[in-house]
């Protein structure tokens, strides 16, 4: 189980497969769990890689708050320890934020996925957000907090993926100070500067986003010099609750700016 270090934070990632890195950035308060079914419809040309914020899964918990450019900098921290050049750093909510302040900080990102997106954290519903948590002995207060990460139905449609997702985050969510840290760190970001960030951008975002409107995707897409907006029927896990979807628009990006071996 490999870890990175930034200060004295430990950071724990995981990888498989071979090829170009794809890099996954979760959203806040939730674990890696939420990668799942992407990475397993992106399996192949391709090596991903999943990691856990400070405060969530299997990283250190350091006390009091964090901000996006720390996380961006434990970003900076896993790759450089897995020893990788290039990485398509895929986002999403916060660490759609994430990635956006890793490409203007650093030099390794050579696309951006941002999925369920915004620079701007005044325009993240914050009660829709605070919503998303729940206590993680709490069965019955997990399942009905999930209600606003997916679009209407998905969850009475969907008991036993729901079921399955419940016990994830029983495991892997970050408790209350990490969500209460995550939770401030997006909301409290701002990223006037879009101009500077050069990177290929795909935003993706759910039109059933109850979190971070679609109109922040939209809006993100046009002030990136190189972005393209790609609207999809889902929630705010997009890639939770479409990963065929999700997958097909991140291989289309790939084939175009990834040395991909098929």
């Amino acid at each position: 189980m490999p870890t990175a270090t930034n200060g004295d934070v430990e950071l724990y990632y995981e990888t498989a497969g071979t090829g170009p890195t794809v890099a996954f950035v979760e959203p806040a308060g939730y674990g890696a769990w939420c990668w799942s079914w992407l990475v397993d419809a992106l399996a192949g040309p391709v090596e991903t890689l999943v990691w856990d914020h400070r405060g969530t899964g299997r990283s250190d918990a350091p006390p009091g708050p964090c901000d996006v450019a720390t996380l961006a900098a434990d970003l900076e921290a896993v790759l450089a320890d897995h020893g990788t050049r290039t990485v398509h750093l895929v986002g999403a909510g916060l660490g759609g934020m994430v990635a956006l302040q890793h490409a203007r900080d650093h030099g390794r990102a050579a696309t951006l996925a941002l999925l369920g997106t915004t620079a701007d954290g005044s325009r993240v519903d914050a009660g829709a957000l605070r919503d998303l948590q729940a206590p993680r002995d709490d069965p019955d207060a997990l399942r009905s907090s999930l209600r606003d990460a997916f679009s209407p139905g998905i969850v009475e449609d969907h008991p036993e993926a729901v079921d399955r997702i419940v016990d994830w985050r029983a495991e892997d969510d970050a408790d209350s100070a990490g969500w209460e840290a995550q939770r401030g760190a997006m909301t409290d970001f701002a990223m006037p500067d879009l101009y500077e960030v050069t990177t290929p951008a795909l935003v993706v975002h759910g039109r059933h986003d109850a979190v971070v409107p679609v109109e922040a995707g939209q809006d993100l897409a046009e002030d990136l010099p190189r972005g393209t907006f790609d609207g999809i029927d889902a929630g705010h896990l997009v890639a939770a609750e479409e990963p065929a979807v999700v997958a097909d628009a991140l291989t289309g990006q790939l084939d175009e700016h990834a040395d991909l071996d098929r």
